[in-house]
């Protein structure tokens, strides 16, 4: 099964007016439908939201839900993102010897559990913490809640998840933008490190998070 990061308007993005990566498939199954019944949808969804969380996320949640605004797609694939988080992990725990390759149940890994114990203050929580949808507001705890379409889903924000991003390349890497951006263009094999397809799936990743940052939109994982 394939992974991508899509991030837009989530009126186009439920609509299905939108193509992911492989560009030669429709995303996700999902069919075009009436865009203003799904924006009031969304809207609805977002102040409903927003209410519920009160002053857990003191900012507001806004973001432009109009056929005029962009969106973009990447894909860093299950394995890639995967790696990127066991990667994330292991950064928190050093005591722990990280896998060469990525293990096959790699969401129940030594590290990760220990990311996701209660009491523990994750760095890279927006990343570790099974979030499948980013907001486009500044914010730093992770919460879950019902998505547009009912189903519960894991949320966070984009702003905290790109600030992580650069905070585990400053601890680890230190890439610059432009080696971070070959990183991105080279695909890694399925035989590749655990190390390697971190690395293909940050800049992917971190990519996109910018993107949404830029644009203030939400951010969603797409499988």
């Amino acid at each position: 099964m394939s992974l991508d990061v899509y991030v837009g308007p989530l009126a186009r993005y439920y609509g299905g007016d939108w193509e992911n990566a492989d560009s030669s498939a429709p995303a996700s199954g999902h069919r075009p439908a009436g865009r203003d019944r799904i924006r009031q949808t969304v809207i609805a969804w977002r102040e409903t939201l927003a209410a519920s969380l009160g002053n857990a996320v003191p900012v507001p949640l806004d973001w432009e839900e109009t056929d005029a605004a962009p969106y973009f797609v990447g894909r860093p694939g299950w394995d890639g993102f995967g790696s990127l988080v066991l990667w994330a992990a292991y950064v928190e725990h050093p005591v722990l010897q990280a896998p060469a390759a990525l293990p096959e149940e790699w969401d129940n890994n030594p590290a990760l559990v220990r990311s996701n114990a209660a009491g523990f203050r994750s760095r890279y929580s927006h990343l570790v913490r099974n979030v499948e949808l980013w907001l486009p507001a500044a914010f730093d705890i992770t919460f879950e809640g019902e998505s547009v379409d009912r189903h519960r889903v894991v949320m966070g924000s984009s702003t905290t998840l790109a600030r992580q991003l650069a905070e585990l390349n400053a601890a680890t890497w230190k890439a610059e933008p432009a080696e971070v951006a070959t990183w991105a263009r080279r695909v890694p094999d399925g035989n590749a490190p655990l190390e390697l397809r971190a690395r293909h799936a940050f800049a992917v990743i971190a990519d996109l998070a910018a993107k949404a940052l830029e644009h203030r939109l939400p951010m969603k994982l797409d499988f």
